[in-house]
């Protein structure tokens, strides 16, 4: 009896606790977001370490509280260039309702990631790194870009592979799921 009344208190904390993650697979997925593949459980996120733009580093987990849109990237990835100013078009539409975060996974240098924004116009993202693709590795990325989001929680709940304009309503409708209390 014990063990029934632990499950069913841990899955009603789950269904709670993921109620964005639950709202998400509602939406329907167009555009750009049908390359989106939304998990049936929310699954757990890497707890690698990433370089921070000032050089100190950080986990997904320091960023837990807030969702994120979490996009692996890098200098040498064309549909990258296109889909980056969407990525800062989001981040500045949601505020402090979501974190955007940008790490340029590989052997990309300061000066070619800055270089890299400059280009294509972007001016607010942050220039993370993970120069040995140790974080990529740990959370299974074999191309580039690819877009996780994850629950305020800390979980991974949906992934895009590919390029996608982020600042399309198609996009706005997942983000609205992905944000909602």
């Amino acid at each position: 009896m014990r063990r029934i009344v632990v499950a069913a208190v841990y899955t009603g904390g789950l269904a709670l606790a993921n109620a964005g993650a639950a709202q998400l697979a509602d939406v329907p997925l167009e555009g750009d977001m049908r390359k989106l593949t939304v998990h049936d459980a929310p699954m757990e996120t890497s707890d690698t370490p990433f370089t921070l733009q000032d050089g100190g580093e950080a986990t997904l987990a320091d960023f837990a509280g807030t969702p994120v849109v979490l996009n692996l990237w890098a200098t040498w990835c064309a549909p990258c260039r296109e889909e980056m100013p969407t990525l800062e078009a989001l981040a500045e539409e949601a505020g402090d309702d979501l974190t955007v975060l940008t790490v340029a996974t590989g052997r990309n240098s300061p000066e070619g990631m800055a270089a890299f924004f400059d280009e294509i116009g972007v001016e607010n993202l942050p220039l993370h790194t993970d120069p040995r693709q140790a974080f990529a590795r740990d959370l299974g990325v074999l191309g580039l870009p690819v877009t996780i989001l994850i629950d305020a929680e800390g979980h991974e709940v949906a992934r895009l592979q590919g390029e996608a304009d982020w600042s399309a309503p198609e996009a706005a409708a997942v983000i609205a799921a992905l944000t909602a209390d």
